[in-house]
């Protein structure tokens, strides 16, 4: 992950696919985490190689998240009892869910004010978030 973020803010996510994503005239090929400090990139690739690791930053500043939306690329896939405990720990929701269905929940979300996050693997097929 990069320790400095594309935007420093939350910001919609315009489309994604073809191993990337798009957001505010800006475009960013590979994984995403979007957090209330900013859009920045991240290093996951496939949901079956998630680590704990890849959640530090979530897990170490969760001031203005209450529940992260991990896209799971082109399909639902449940992280290890490890992240997932590490949330409940943190008092953060968790919700994995394939990563065009966290977009337009993340984008939806967003709309309302609440205090969402998300983390996206990037897919390849391309979609325009609406």
């Amino acid at each position: 992950m990069s320790d400095a973020p594309f935007l420093s803010e939350r910001v919609e996510i315009d489309a994604y696919g073809n191993g990337g994503f798009r957001f505010r005239d800006m475009s960013h090929k590979g994984s995403l985490l979007c957090l209330p400090a900013g859009v920045y990139g991240w290093p996951p690739v496939k949901p079956e190689d998630l680590q704990l690791a890849d959640f530090d930053q979530v897990l170490e500043s969760p001031d203005g998240i209450g529940f992260v939306l991990l896209g799971t690329g082109d399909t639902q896939v449940f992280p290890t009892g490890e992240i997932r405990r590490a949330f409940v720990e943190a008092g953060i929701g968790l919700e994995p869910m394939a990563t065009g269905a966290a977009v337009r929940t993340y984008n939806v979300l967003l709309q309302e004010g609440r205090d969402v996050a998300c983390a996206l693997i990037a897919v390849d097929h391309h979609r325009s978030s609406s």
